[in-house]
C-alpha cells in the first residue's frame, strides 16, 4: 500500500510525494502532537483508493480504477519544513511522519457531485473551503499520470491536492472536513 500526496495541482506534471503506511491514521482517532515541531499544519484532500492494478492507464479509463472517494488531512511540519527547505535538504521529514495521513468515511463516486464543497472546520470554526472541480489536474488525470510514473496496486489513495491554504493547528483542537455538508472524518489534535 502506499500513500501520494500531490503537491504541485498547477501544472501538467503533477509533483508528489509518498508517505509511509506507518503514516495513516483513520478518522475517529486522534493526532498526537509530534515533539519535533511548533507548527503543525493542516490541508484537507480528496482521497481516491485504487480498486484494482494499473500502470500507464489512459486517461479517459482512469474512472475505472477507483469507485469511492474520501476526504484526507495532509498533516506537515511547516517550520521543519520551510528549514529544511533553507538548508536544501529533502523536506520528507516534514510531511511524513506517523499518523500525518488522516482518512475519512469513503463514499461511492456517485454519491459525490462533481461541484461537491470540501470544508474543513476547526473547533466549528470554517478554516477552508474549496470546489472538487477546482482540483487541477483532475483525479481521472492524476491517476493517468502517476501511473506512468509506477505501478499503481488496489489499496493505493491518491491524496489529490488542495488548493488552500495551510490551516495551523494545536493540541485540543478538533477537526471536522465535510463534503457538500456531510461529515466525513473528524479527528482530535492531543
Amino acid at each position: 500500500m502506499k500513500i501520494i500526496c500531490v503537491v504541485d495541482t498547477e501544472s501538467a506534471e503533477p509533483s508528489f510525494f509518498l508517505k509511509p503506511d506507518s503514516a495513516l491514521l483513520l478518522g475517529r482517532m486522534p493526532f498526537f502532537y509530534p515533539d519535533f515541531s511548533n507548527d503543525i499544519c493542516v490541508r484537507p484532500h480528496v482521497v481516491v483508493r485504487i480498486d484494482k492494478v494499473g500502470k500507464s492507464i489512459q486517461e479517459r479509463f482512469a474512472h475505472k480504477y477507483y469507485r469511492e472517494v474520501t476526504l484526507g488531512l495532509d498533516i506537515f511540519a511547516r517550520d521543519l519544513q520551510r528549514q529544511l527547505v533553507a538548508q536544501g535538504q529533502p523536506w520528507t521529514p516534514s510531511e511524513c511522519f506517523d499518523g500525518s495521513a488522516v482518512l475519512g468515511e469513503f463514499v461511492p463516486c456517485g454519491e459525490t457531485p462533481s461541484d461537491a464543497v470540501v470544508t474543513l472546520q476547526k473547533n466549528g470554526e470554517e478554516a477552508a473551503r474549496y470546489h472538487i472541480e477546482a482540483l487541477r489536474p483532475t483525479v481521472d488525470r492524476l491517476i493517468s499520470r502517476l501511473s506512468h510514473y509506477m505501478l499503481l496496486r488496489t489499496g493505493d489513495y491518491i491524496f489529490t491536492g488542495s488548493p488552500v491554504l495551510p490551516v495551523p493547528i494545536q493540541i485540543d483542537d478538533t477537526l471536522e472536513a465535510t463534503l457538500n455538508g456531510r461529515t466525513i472524518l473528524s479527528c482530535r489534535i492531543k
